[in-house]
């Protein structure tokens, strides 16, 4: 009895420790990523996997792509299509996700507005369309404003206006006298009175995803700007063109007020002149994209190496605002605004 009850103590010891063994492996509980779940043909994806802790168990696993190993942690296809990802670390499978290889088509961009605000501080009627762009800043972040001031640069003039923009080819273009007035993509007016059609403003948000995106990267050092604008499309774009501003906030100047807003008062004594055109980069009109470098999928990037403008007072609160047109129409396919000394990404949905 006594070398039985031997005989079976030992076979359970040995037992349990296989069980525990067993326990132990199959505890082991992994999370599978990848860097990006939509990338363009001929592009890697990169994918990783960690343990219920955080440790990176990458390299020590293997990758499946359609329950096929593959060699390493990347992928690329040539092909249009979606595949399902698995890894398998000590024989233990992880999570199963998908990853999809397009061809620059099925990418969307947040859809923002341009509004044009044709002003001078010599204009008592002018206030009303920047309160009007103060009531849409409140209800979406989907809109860049650009000040462009007008009249005359002489102090002598009844029309003088410090800030004042030579925009005639612009305003040429658009034929619309008198001021003010706010240009919704450069070349829809802004019904008046603007701060009662807002919603004309909102709509242009919605609808038809414009398929092309901006990204704005820049630097300052001391007096120099190094500015990167990139332009990716996700649909072939003909005769577009390329417009790059630099405009500036906090601008202080009395301005006339003919208007109930802002209290109804004239003069509005020290009022804060925000996002002032104050040089244009680029042709007003702008500047042409060959059609190769607006293909679907692809990036075009134009650099600026310049000296900040010198009508400029603090280039602390300098702003570049880049947006593409089209070249049949003139308008305004989608904007993009940045301050000076950021790193934009594309906004893609």
């Amino acid at each position: 009895m006594k070398y039985l009850f031997s005989v079976c103590t030992l076979f359970a010891v040995l037992l349990s420790g296989c069980q525990s063994e067993y326990t132990i492996d199959q505890s082991i509980s992994t999370t599978l990523s990848a860097d990006v779940s939509l990338q363009l043909i001929d592009e890697a994806i990169s994918f990783r996997l960690l343990n219920i802790d955080g440790d990176d168990l990458t390299d020590e696993a293997t990758f499946y792509v359609d329950g096929v190993a593959i060699d390493g942690h990347t992928f690329t296809s040539s092909l249009i299509g979606t595949h399902k990802v698995k890894a398998v670390f000590r024989d233990i499978p992880s999570n199963e996700i998908e990853v999809r290889f397009h061809d620059g088509s099925e990418v969307l961009f947040a859809k923002n507005v341009l509004i044009e605000d044709y002003t001078g501080t010599w204009c008592g009627y002018c206030p009303r369309v920047a309160y009007g762009i103060e009531l849409v800043k409140q209800q979406t972040t989907n809109v860049v404003a650009v000040g462009i001031h007008r009249a005359s640069s002489n102090p002598a003039d009844a029309f003088y206006d410090p800030y004042n923009y030579n925009t005639d080819e612009l305003e040429s273009m658009i034929a619309i006298p008198g001021y003010p007035k706010g240009l919704l993509n450069r070349k829809t007016l802004w019904s008046y009175p603007e701060p009662n059609k807002v919603a004309q403003v909102l709509a242009l948000t919605q609808g038809e995803n414009p398929r092309v995106g901006l990204a704005i990267q820049s630097t300052r050092t001391g007096n120099n700007l190094s500015i990167d604008v990139k332009v990716k499309t996700s649909k072939n774009l003909t005769n577009a063109k390329l417009v790059v501003y630099v405009v500036e906030n906090g601008l202080i100047y009395d301005q006339h007020n003919y208007t109930s807003y802002y209290g109804g008062v004239d003069l509005l004594l020290n009022f804060e002149h925000n996002h002032v055109l104050r040089s244009c980069l680029t042709p007003l009109l702008g500047e042409a994209i060959p059609d190769a470098d607006v293909r679907s999928g692809r990036v075009y990037t134009r650099s600026f190496n310049i000296p900040m403008p010198s009508n400029v007072a603090n280039p602390e609160k300098t702003e570049i605002v880049a947006f593409i047109t089209d070249a049949t129409t003139n308008a305004a396919l989608n904007v993009r605004s940045a301050e000076t000394g950021e790193q934009q990404t594309f906004q893609e949905l």
